[in-house]
């Protein structure tokens, strides 16, 4: 492989109201000198941007695979050991592309990613055997994540007894410049020992899931089982000694091999390039986008493969990134956060969403859930426009799925599926092991029906933020219109003259088959009237579109009038009297259990309980009337909102990972900003703590969504409106300021709090004066005026709501 011109040493630039840039610096005429390999496994030297691990456990090795996992949204590879690796592994593969979905031949089918052939491994070994790793004083194997420029890097020794001993250095990354590409570098340094030494550099695992269909040297092509699909891979390996190419001395389908005689001081460098393309179709040729790919990349080499990408990422960041003062923690949790955000995403292809788990692990098998719209969707909308479409758009090209879901069960409209693949049809498992090792029936699927409500608020909340027309005409309005309509057919009159929507499950899914579950049948209601809304605005904006779309739906203005009906009738459990919602029919009557009682406890309320004691009980297993509070605030008059929280938050088990981020915004947008910090660290501490929750079957991507959402829309106040946005900020003591970006309809902003002095600085970097409401009072914002105004001391926290 040629060799490129890689970029300096980045330094950040500042931007209008205290925000850092992390891209490379500019108006520099300096030449770059060629970068060496061991100058681009340096990591960046700020210390706030980079994630470390010494890796002396060996139980938590499944979990910092996941930790350190590079992804890019279409590929994701894990950060196992990529030299010497046992043969023996129990953890799941390590590399996966987004889309690869197949079912397996079983009885009760349920689709699931499939596994691509991991393009990583590299043996190294004398004539008697492996090398092994040196577990000595010090770190065994450490690995740091370089969040700024998107990679991870490790570090290993090998020895054989006192004889040969080797210092390895590598890095990894997939192109966030080119998704289809993916990096390794290997620089070996021999410390002691003159002897012949082996390394093979293969591709391994893939016939786990595929069916191969040809292997060349430097090419493979698989296909799925059952669906259809058809990947391929291409690589160029290249291994050099001293600056000296090495050529193979034995090769097979995607293997390499080189053997040498080592010495003292004798510098080794691998250098592997891969490229990846998935098809959907017979008509499409991955082999053909691979082979360019690569030879593109090979011309290139692959210090411009890596310039590409850290300057793709600088661009990122520079939209994205969140800066805490202060607290060092809140900082190294959020960026790690941002990082995990900026992964997941492929603005390039609104065939996929982000499952559950991203690209970073099995669980789930990839199945994507509400956690994309609720949990990630406000971060893309507000930092990546470009990729919020994208996964707005599977939702619509899902929406045939939503639509026979719907029909199969009676009802009209889309019901999108609980777990979603690629097709839009229900993945969702019929039964499962509980925790007490009997079999389960799974009813999520078929009763946790506010999924196409959740769908509907991401669109509007899309449309909202980017003034995005040709979406909405072409696509969100009829994911409203059909959401809506099927809420419209789901709920129905009774004696009581309201509308009762039965036999659901609602966000806490300890409490199954319950009638009227109040966030499902206020965000239905909430659903309806923006179809609605997009109805009238569509016939007074575009009447020859909605002309069309109506014949299309066979939608006329006597359903429109039904909605109105149904919308206003909507049962929802509103106690006027005391300002509570029921979280469902019958909840108050439960069993109140004191979860104080239960502190320090290491394994969820329901297996503590039981199972049928926790269904007769009030214990929550995550933010249900919370969640609602959360999505909609207009809900709550006056201080009803307070009066839920304080209700529902000390009964809540947080037996899920959604749980935590929900409650900890409600806390900052209700001024408790210390409770709101507690719920900060507890949500960074899934991921980022070896604490008992176990991560080696992916990063909890809702989790980390929900930092960004605590940090703007809890801790900054962030309001959407419909003049503009608000800001109501209510900082943590301990946080000394916090700096963010923002893009509303085409322009771009820059925030900053600063606690210290009392003040909030907002600028407008790009486009069109607006309107932006400080405490609920508006101001004008301007490219030449920016805006400075005092903050609000937040209240101390008095555990009223514990």
């Amino acid at each position: 492989m040629g060799g490129g011109i890689g970029p300096g040493r980045q330094n950040p630039g500042r931007r209008r109201g205290g925000r850092s840039r992390a891209g490379p610096s500019q108006g520099s005429d300096t030449v770059k000198e060629p970068r060496t390999m061991k100058q681009a496994l340096e990591p960046t030297a700020d210390a706030a941007w980079v994630l470390n691990d010494d890796g002396c456990d060996p139980l938590r090795e499944s979990d910092r695979e996941t930790r350190f996992t590079v992804s890019n949204g279409f590929l994701g590879a894990r950060a196992s050991h990529a030299v010497n690796r046992s043969f023996r592994r129990l953890v799941s593969p390590n590399s996966y592309v987004a889309g690869l979905f197949d079912t397996p031949d079983t009885d009760r089918p349920v689709p699931e990613r499939a596994f691509a052939p991991d393009w990583l491994d590299v043996r190294i070994g004398l004539a008697g055997g492996p090398l092994v790793h040196h577990f000595g004083q010090g770190p065994s194997h450490p690995l740091t994540l370089d969040m700024r420029r998107g990679l991870a890097l490790a570090e290993c020794r090998l020895v054989e007894g006192t004889a040969v001993s080797v210092r390895l250095g590598l890095l990894r990354f997939v192109s966030l410049s080119r998704r289809s590409l993916g990096l390794q570098l290997l620089h070996l340094e021999v410390d002691q020992g003159a002897t012949d030494i082996t390394l093979e550099a293969s591709f391994e695992g893939g016939d786990h899931d595929l069916i191969s269909e040809r292997l060349e040297t430097e090419f493979g092509l698989w296909r799925t089982h059952h669906s259809g699909k058809r990947l391929a891979m291409a690589a160029a390996v290249a291994l050099r000694i001293d600056g000296q190419d090495l050529p193979p001395t034995a090769l097979a389908p995607l293997k390499w091999s080189w053997t040498w005689r080592a010495r003292p001081g004798q510098v080794v460098c691998l250098e592997r390039i891969v490229t990846v393309a998935r098809s959907d179709g017979p008509d499409q040729d991955p082999g053909a986008i691979v082979r360019k790919e690569l030879s593109d990349a090979r011309r290139s080499g692959w210090r411009s493969v890596m310039e590409q990408h850290e300057t793709a990422w600088a661009n990122r960041w520079s939209c994205s990134d969140v800066e805490v003062e202060g607290d060092a923690a809140a900082q190294k949790a959020i960026r790690f956060a941002v990082y995990h955000l900026n992964s997941a995403a492929n603005p390039d292809d609104p065939r996929v969403s982000i499952g559950a788990r991203g690209l970073t692990g099995a669980d789930y098998r990839g199945h994507v859930f509400w956690d994309t719209e609720i949990f990630l969707l406000p971060f893309y909308i507000l930092t990546w426009p470009e990729a919020a479409r994208s996964l707005l758009m599977y939702r619509f090209h899902t929406l045939d799925g939503a639509r026979a879901k719907a029909a199969e069960r009676g009802w009209r409209g889309a019901f999108y599926a609980w777990e979603s693949t690629d097709t839009g049809l229900e993945a969702t498992p019929e039964q499962a092991v509980g925790p007490d090792r009997q079999i389960i029936d799974i009813l999520t699927g078929a009763q946790e029906q506010h999924i196409s409500a959740d769908v509907a608020y991401a669109v509007w909340q899309y449309w909202q933020a980017t003034g995005d027309d040709e979406f909405l005409v072409a696509a969100g309005a009829e994911i409203l219109l059909e959401t809506g309509r099927f809420w419209a057919s789901r709920a129905q009159p009774e004696a009581d003259g309201l509308h009762h929507i039965r036999g659901v499950i609602g966000p806490d899914e300890y409490h199954e088959a319950i009638d009227d579950n109040a966030f499902t049948n206020v965000m239905a209601r909430w659903n309806i009237r923006r179809a609605l809304e997009v109805a009238a605005m569509l016939g007074e904006r575009w009447p020859a579109e909605w002309t069309i779309l109506c014949r299309r739906l066979d939608l006329d203005e006597a359903d429109l009038g039904h909605w109105t009906g149904v919308a206003e009738t909507m049962a929802t459990g509103l106690d006027p009297d005391t300002g509570l919602f029921e979280q469902f029919t019958g909840y108050f009557d439960l069993e109140d259990v004191d979860l104080s009682a239960y502190a320090g406890r290491s394994v969820p309320m329901d297996v503590v309980l039981g199972r049928e004691r926790t269904q007769r009980s009030q214990v929550i297993k995550q933010a249900d009337v919370v969640a609602l509070l959360a999505l909609l605030p207009e809900e709550f008059a006056g201080e009803t909102g307070a009066t839920n929280f304080r209700y529902y938050e000390p009964r809540c088990g947080h037996g899920s990972s959604l749980s935590t981020a929900m409650h900890g915004l409600v806390a900052a947008r209700l001024g408790d900003v210390e409770m709101a910090l507690d719920y900060f660290h507890r949500t960074a501490a899934i991921d980022l703590a070896d604490t008992k929750v176990a991560i080696g079957g992916g990063i909890h991507i809702a989790a980390q969504g929900g930092l960004w959402l605590m940090t703007v829309f809890g801790f900054a106040g962030l309001s959407l409106r419909s003049d503009g946005i608000g800001l109501a900020p209510h900082l943590p003591a301990s946080w000394l300021s916090l700096g963010f970006g923002l893009q509303w309809r085409g322009r771009s902003l820059a925030v900053r709090i600063d606690q210290t002095n009392q003040k909030l600085d907002v600028s407008l970097e790009s486009g069109q004066p607006m309107i932006i409401t400080i405490y609920g009072q508006p101001h004008s914002l301007s490219l030449d005026q920016a805006l400075v105004t005092d903050i609000k001391r937040p209240r101390q926290s008095d555990d009223r709501s514990r």
